[in-house]
């Protein structure tokens, strides 16, 4: 699906199987995150959820945050999509959304992670990502406009994240501002 132009035209599957229509966050700021739940980076599902709540309670239409577990980097999510759930819940209260395990790279990339890769290329232009914890901004537009790595804490985003959501709010492509039109 290389010839998506927005991110919002993807549909991984959820944590049940079944497919996540993208589309059903068109018009909000979206931090995607690969995860893990035996990593060392893995405490950052605690930072992660602070900024989600925080964010949400500033901006309760206009921003989320998806997980995507992910067990390509040394088995470090090796549990079943249940387990990971339990996991993040349990140890860290996560109440963002975390979808099923995938591949983010190699042959069997989800689309959506090949997709995100081919539009914000890591160092020197590679489209891989080297770690869990990677992360992708995506617009309101459904474009990606930054791309993180491991060592960025997710507090470190609430200034990129939140330019995202007032420059969208200035364009009038937010979700919360299209709901008053629906219906006209």
């Amino acid at each position: 699906m290389s010839s998506a132009t927005s991110f919002f035209e993807f549909e991984p599957v959820d944590k049940k199987g079944e497919p996540f229509q993208l589309s059903s966050l068109q018009g909000k700021v979206v931090l995607v995150v690969n995860t893990a739940s035996k990593c060392g980076f893995t405490p950052q599902f605690e930072g992660l959820e602070k900024l989600y709540k925080g964010l949400k309670e500033k901006y309760p239409e206009d921003f989320t945050i998806l997980g995507f577990p992910c067990n390509q980097f040394n088995a470090q999510d090796p549990g079943s999509n249940d387990d990971i759930q339990s996991f993040c819940q349990l140890n860290y209260g996560v109440t963002f959304p975390v979808l099923g395990k995938l591949d983010v790279n190699g042959k069997d990339a989800a689309p959506v992670f090949a997709w995100l890769k081919e539009q914000q290329p890591g160092v020197m232009g590679l489209q891989r990502v080297k770690w869990n914890f990677e992360k992708f901004l995506v617009g309101a537009d459904g474009k990606v406009s930054g791309r993180w790595s491991t060592f960025t804490k997710p507090e470190q985003l609430e200034a990129p994240i939140v330019e995202q959501i007032e420059k969208a709010r200035k364009a009038g492509t937010l979700a919360s501002l299209n709901k008053g039109n629906e219906g006209n």
